[in-house]
């Protein structure tokens, strides 16, 4: 069983009848409102930190290795997506 706290923000009168006039039109709370807009935000930063986090150990490896591949290449791979003659991956090289 989970435990849940509440937590207390201040938002100006302006952003309170915002949430309040958007809660209406969704037939929800504000309550519901405010909880889907926090949960969206940090699944939202939890991805861009974890694609940050891929793309520094992508840039090490390619700084240790000397491996890569050019913007050229991977342009070029990626308009061959959804085609009849979609390409495998193509290999890294130095």
């Amino acid at each position: 069983m989970s435990s849940q706290q509440t937590i207390s923000i201040k938002l100006d009168e302006s952003m309170r009848e915002r949430i309040k006039r958007l809660a209406e039109t969704k037939h929800r709370t504000a309550h519901w409102i405010l909880r889907e807009a926090v949960s969206q935000f940090v699944e939202q930063e939890e991805k861009r930190e974890q694609l940050r986090q891929d793309a520094l150990a992508s840039w090490t490896e390619c700084r240790d290795t000397g491996l890569h591949l050019t913007g050229e290449e991977v342009t070029g791979w990626l308009d061959t997506w959804g085609t009849e003659n979609e390409q495998e991956a193509p290999q890294c090289h130095e």
